[in-house]
């Protein structure tokens, strides 16, 4: 086992608290590894994977974002980022940890590994920041058209000039996650689409850090995010040359069951990335990290960053 490290440092927002973890190999590092975790969780609950990382010879580093986890001084801000500019500023907040790592390892390569929201803020992180990461995974993520993030856009833009940023968005909440398990059989809990493991929903659903309702400015700064991403002119402005992995189970509505994850993989390729790959998992839902297979995606995973690596070092 790993020692994980607890360190804060302050949020983009200048009056948030920002909680982070890091774990290291117990050797000499290859690399770092970032994470950036979902919606209504926490940089907890990706331990497993911090650990296979070390033993792997990367240091992993994550942080809580604003409203979320341990970044939450007052139960009352949880799944809420700022009054304005929420997603730029939790995006700043991964830069800040960025910055603050690769400067104690300027030599090491640096990836960025995002799940779900974190996804998302990953794909606005490599299109603000496109010299930072040397590769990067994009899990669980997907890609919805144009006109369709405009209406959520605008319906939760209405939600906060009606109620209020910190109104908890009970509606827009529903809207965007109540239709999640409709395809799948036997549903035992409003979670099922999270994992076909019942240990991992169970725990989700006992933790009091997993699972809140998000305010209303939250899900319309996530919009903003999604209509940010989804910008033709925006995605032009990575970097041609990074590697990008995109993994997500057949299974999962947040990628409509892969169709919105091979929409994100030909916007990539369109756009002129040179190195651009994709792998589906039959069966597994929304987080693979947490699945059955869990073992064969980190494998997988590891193997890709192994084999970018390599090629970066020849090349």
């Amino acid at each position: 086992m790993h020692e994980i490290k607890e360190f804060t440092f302050p949020s983009s927002t200048g009056h948030n608290t920002i909680y982070a973890r890091r774990c290291e190999p117990e050797g000499a590092p290859r690399g770092i590894v970032q994470i950036a975790h979902g919606i209504a969780e926490h940089i907890g609950r990706y331990e497993g994977f911090m650990e296979f990382l070390a033993d792997n010879g990367f240091i992993a580093v994550g942080n809580d974002h604003l409203g979320h986890g341990k970044s939450v001084s007052d139960p009352e801000e949880y799944g809420f980022f700022d009054e304005k500019d929420g997603w730029s500023r939790v995006v700043d907040d991964m830069k800040a940890l960025h910055d603050m790592i690769a400067g104690e390892y300027p030599e090491l390569p640096y990836i960025f590994f995002g799940h779900s929201m974190g996804s998302f803020l990953t794909r606005t992180y490599i299109i603000k920041y496109p010299d930072d990461p040397a590769l990067a995974v994009i899990c669980g993520t997907g890609h919805q058209p144009i006109m369709q993030v405009a209406a959520g856009l605008a319906a939760s833009e209405a939600a906060v000039k009606m109620y209020g940023p910190r109104k908890v968005g009970e509606k827009l909440n529903n809207i965007a996650f109540g239709e999640y398990n409709k395809s799948y059989d036997d549903v035992r809990t409003e979670y099922d689409w999270l994992s076909r493991d019942p240990g991992i929903v169970d725990g989700y659903i006992a933790d009091p850090m997993c699972g809140f309702i998000p305010k209303v400015s939250l899900l319309r700064d996530m919009m903003r995010g999604l209509m940010f991403i989804t910008d033709a002119n925006n995605i032009a402005k990575m970097n041609k040359d990074m590697p990008v992995l995109f993994i997500a189970g057949w299974a999962d509505p947040v990628g409509e069951y892969g169709k919105g994850v091979k929409r994100a993989f030909e916007t990539f390729c369109s756009a002129g990335m040179q190195h651009v790959h994709i792998k589906l998992y039959p069966g597994a839902r929304h987080e693979l990290l947490n699945e059955l297979n869990k073992e064969e995606v980190m494998d997988d995973i590891m193997r890709w960053i192994n084999g970018k690596l390599q090629d970066k070092e020849q090349g």
